[in-house]
């Protein structure tokens, strides 16, 4: 499956978990080590992605590592009220291979 396929299937996933869907947004870009995937949300919403001991962020990475039929894709959480105005990942960066 394509990045932006990728990145369609991850925000439709996100989007049902949410309580504000409407500012979910997936950010798909190319990296040495592969492809990346950067999930923004609201940062009250930012719990619920990552969930407890980031089980469902891993959960999501997981899933979208078996759509990704062997390419290298990996899923970042990213806090947009980090102190500083900087972007920072939350989760662990796990790199899902299928």
């Amino acid at each position: 499956m394509a990045a932006p396929a990728l990145a369609e299937a991850l925000e439709h996933l996100v989007k049902g978990i949410v309580d504000h869907p409407e500012q979910v947004r997936v950010d798909a870009r190319e990296t040495p080590r592969g492809e990346l995937l950067e999930v923004r949300v609201n940062p009250r919403d930012l719990g619920r992605v990552i969930g407890r001991g980031g089980r469902t962020a891993q959960s999501l990475r997981t899933v979208i590592g078996s759509l990704a039929d062997g390419h290298r894709v990996r899923v970042d959480v990213v806090d947009t009220d980090a102190e500083g105005g900087s972007d920072t990942s939350d989760a662990p960066n796990v790199e899902a291979r299928a």
